[in-house]
């Protein structure tokens, strides 16, 4: 695994990388809001444009109960329901590869951000430049949302694909429970070779909610590190 940049550094690349991605919004959009560290600093960055009247007219979707949370307290107007389509969605992602093929759900919201992901016109993506990999597995688990009824199941089939699983658990020991009330299942594959044929054996098995493999659906990353920042689009 690749040695984490020093903390001080690592927040002001995050910072630049989210800011870049908001400067994107426009007055009346509709915009999905990331859940971690890096999406946090485009949500103030937005909430910053909308007291001082720069933007106006955004509707938020939160990707997690913490970040509907937090947009509230910061001013950014939510809806009762997610609308059917949303323009923009700026989020993070725990590694990137080459092709903008992502694993996400570090911080256990993968199944609302897929949800809100899928039903975004466009994903930009803000990172760090040390969450991005040559091949998805090498840097970062693969997180599961998977019910409680039979959980130990799940553990067991994941185990046959090949991979080191544990079920991610809080201070206190007792399993880490989602927005929905689900079990996160951590799965260690190494460097996974066939992505999307992965993708579709965790996507047939009953139980399992949802994965963190996001795949084709980003269509930008914005990356900060010691060179600057940068922007990709999707091959």
């Amino acid at each position: 695994m690749r040695r984490p940049p020093s903390a001080e550094p690592l927040e002001r690349y995050k910072r630049e990388a989210a800011e870049r991605a908001a400067a994107h919004v426009e007055s009346g959009m509709i915009l999905g809001l990331g859940t971690g560290s890096t999406a946090i600093f485009a949500i103030r960055w937005i909430a910053d444009r909308l007291r001082d009247g720069s933007l106006d007219g955004i509707t938020g979707v939160a990707t997690s109960i913490a970040v509907a949370a937090e947009a509230r307290r910061l001013g950014i107007p939510l809806p009762a329901e997610m609308p059917p389509a949303i323009d923009l969605t700026i989020d993070g992602a725990d590694e990137v590869d080459p092709e903008l093929n992502l694993v996400k759900g570090g911080g256990g919201a993968l199944l609302r951000e897929k949800i809100v992901a899928q039903a975004s016109r466009r994903v930009i993506v803000v990172a760090d430049q040390s969450k991005l990999s040559a091949q998805l597995g090498s840097l970062a688990v693969l997180p599961l949302e998977v019910v409680p009824f039979g959980w130990r199941a799940q553990l067991g089939f994941v185990e046959s694909l090949g991979a080191a699983a544990t079920v991610r658990r809080a201070p206190g020991g007792r399993p880490v429970r989602t927005d929905q009330g689900n079990v996160i299942l951590d799965c260690a594959f190494g460097p996974i070779d066939r992505p999307a044929e992965l993708a579709a054996r965790l996507a047939g098995r009953a139980g399992i909610v949802e994965h963190g493999l996001f795949l084709g659906l980003a269509t930008d990353l914005i990356v900060s590190g010691p060179d600057g920042v940068r922007h990709e689009r999707r091959p």
